[in-house]
Order: structure tokens, then sequence, then C-alpha cells
């Protein structure tokens, strides 16, 4: 094994073993009852909204690899492209370095269906960018809208630089939707061909990335209480900031990264409130999905297994 193999691993300990040190420092005062009781207190109206949120974040999940698919020219069944998207998330949310998780299971997966190593990879890319417009379509209006948000995060950044960050998302947006229009020529690099998303596939982008973001954050919305939520574009907001930190870690599930953002953003809510929408957001966004993309990979390869083993019986 190669040095560089052991980099993306360090990298996510290191995140995890320095995240949880600082979470622990921040959660010294809160005791376990505390938390359970703020678990007890959410109604049960709200558990059936974060359920149907989560549902609606992995529907939209999916549609990154059929727009990815669109762009590509390539048809495969929606069921087959919905199951391989859900595992690829769910493996690759919990495991960390998501892009190379998210890749061996695509590549094991669509390879199955024909597609050329160098057509994956150009999927993968596309799904990436996809996650990549929806951050900066949401940043660009929840800045423009709550440019104060960055001061959440005991910063001395003036509101000014919200609108700069804000109007600077919405252009590069802007650029991307205009090179589409203009029907920029395909780009060859060697044995790869890069061609612009029409704007038909440049629409669905942008709606289907900020979807599967705003179906996360409004888990954590859900499940937290009245008292001291600033909003859900607020909420919105701090889930861009820690869900980014999150995946540039490659700590696995973002474990401690993803609480200490949210706890530094709402420093006027009940620090045990916050951990229990939390506990809940990990419970329906990674735990259950994790546990249920294991059996469709068993499934999966049982699969694969037998259509080997009927093959070698047909050239017997």
């Amino acid at each position: 094994m190669k040095l560089k193999d052991y980099v993306w691993p360090v990298i996510g300990l290191a995140a995890v073993v320095i995240s949880v040190w600082l979470l622990y420092k921040e959660l010294r005062s809160i005791s376990l009852d505390d938390v359970i009781h703020s678990i007890y207190a959410i109604p049960t109206h709200r558990w059936v909204l974060a359920g149907l949120s989560s549902l609606a974040a992995y529907a939209a999940l999916a549609g990154y690899d059929r727009i990815a698919l669109l762009h590509l020219r390539r048809k495969i069944s929606w069921l087959f492209i919905a199951l391989c998207s859900f595992t690829t998330y769910a493996l690759s949310h919990n495991i960390g370095a998501s892009v190379l998780s998210g890749a061996v299971v695509r590549y094991r997966a669509y390879s199955s269906q024909g597609l050329s190593g160098t057509e994956i990879a150009l999927l993968i890319a596309f799904c990436s960018f996809t996650f990549m417009l929806g951050i900066l379509t949401l940043t660009a209006f929840v800045l423009l809208i709550e440019p104060e948000l960055l001061q959440r995060f005991n910063t001395d950044l003036p509101v000014y630089v919200g609108y700069i960050l804000g109007f600077g998302s919405l252009a590069l947006v802007l650029l991307y939707i205009f090179g589409s229009w203009l029907h920029f020529k395909p780009l060859h690099i060697r044995h790869f061909t890069l061609e612009y998303p029409r704007l038909t596939v440049v629409a669905q982008q942008l709606i289907v990335g900020p979807l599967e973001l705003i179906g996360a954050a409004a888990i954590i919305y859900f499940t937290l209480p009245a008292a001291g939520n600033p909003g859900f574009l607020v909420i919105l907001g701090i889930f861009l900031v820690s869900f980014s930190a999150a995946l540039i870690s490659h700590a696995p599930g973002g474990l401690g990264v993803l609480e200490l953002v949210f706890l530094t953003g709402l420093p006027d809510m009940n620090h045990a409130d916050v951990l229990a929408a939390l506990i809940i957001f990990r419970l329906f966004y990674l735990l259950i999905p994790f546990a249920l993309s294991l059996l469709v990979v068993l499934y999966f390869e049982r699969s694969q297994l037998l259509l080997r083993w009927y093959k070698k019986d047909g050239d017997r």
C-alpha cells in the first residue's frame, strides 16, 4: 500500500479527534438526561416531517445520477438509478472521503450496466458538480437575505462581506447558466470529452441540487424547538457551512464537525435541544440509510454472483 492511500483516512481521523475534543469542551455542562429529555419533547408530527424531509433529500440525490446519465445520453432504469444513488450516498456519507468511497460503489454498479470507466468518471464528476451548484445557489439565496449569518460564528466580519459572498456565489451560478446558453463546443482531453450541459440539464441541476440540501436541513429544523429558533433560512445557512466543513474534513459521517458548527452557530438555543436534533438527523439521514444500503449491496453482489454462475453453467 502506498503512502497516498493513508492520506485521507489520516485526515479524517485527525478531523474527528480535533472536533470531538473541541466538542467535549462545549458539552461538559450538558448531561445525557437533558439530551434524552429534549428528544422525548419533540412532537410526533415533527418526527413525521423530519422523516419525510429525509425521503425528499434521498429522492433528490437519486436525481443527481439521473441528470448525469441524461447529460451522458445513457438510459438506465429509474429503479436501478435510485438504488445505486441511495447506496452510494448512504455509504459515502458514513464512511467519509465521499468522492473515493462513492466512486467504488458507482463503478461496481454502473459497469454492470455497460458504462465505461470514462463515462462513470464523468458521471461522478457531474454529480459532484451538481452538489456544488446546489451549495452555491443556496449560499447566494441565504446570504442575500440573511447577510449577518456569518457573525453567528464568532467572527468580526462586517455585514457587507455576506453580501459580497452572496453576490459572488450568484455570479458563478449565472456564469454557468450563461455558458450553457452559449453552447460552448466540447473540450477533448485524451480519452475524455467534456461537453457543456444543455440548458434543460442545467435547469434540472438548479432544482435537484438545492432540493437535496433543503431536505437534509429540514430534518434538523423540524426537530428543533420553537424557543430560540432563528428560522429555516438561518438553519439552512448553518447547515450549508457545517455540511461543507464535514465533507472537507473527510471525517466519517462528519463526526464532531457537524455538531461543533451547529452549536457555534446557534448560541441562543439550548445545547441539549440542538444535540437532540442532530442525533435525529444522524438517525434519519445517516444511520438508517446506511443499514438499508448494506442490504442493497448484499442483494446486488448476490445477484451478480448468481449471474456469473449461470453464465459458467451455460458455457459448459
